[in-house]
């Protein structure tokens, strides 16, 4: 049977592997290498009923993203005690990507 914290590490990664989405973590958690676990565990929480994950999206439309993320972490969940339980992803934020058009090549996004 898989731990709970070797879940996590699975589904972060699972995150990380799909285009134009990461794991949301608190700032003061963003640049900390120095951290003996993963930051991006941060974004992630089981619960016996629902998993929830926290993602910053950098590519619209919204949905395409949402499907491959739950492509991505739902077989995961399978074989495991959450395997019951509903996916739930909070898209808490929006990367300045997301609204950078080469249309306009006047604006700059800053850092």
């Amino acid at each position: 049977m898989i731990s709970e914290s070797a879940l996590i590490d699975r589904i972060v990664a699972a995150i990380d592997a799909v285009a134009g989405v990461y794991p949301a973590v608190p700032m003061v958690l963003q640049n900390s290498r120095w951290l003996p676990w993963n930051a991006g565990s941060a974004a992630v929480d089981l619960d016996d009923t629902v998993v929830q994950i926290r993602v910053v999206a950098a590519t619209l439309p919204l949905r395409p993203l949402l499907h491959e993320l739950d492509a991505a972490i739902r077989p995961l969940l399978d074989q495991t005690p959450w395997a019951a339980a509903r996916l739930r992803v909070h898209v808490v934020d929006l990367h300045t990507d997301v609204f950078i058009s080469e249309s306009d090549p006047d604006h700059d996004p800053g850092p």
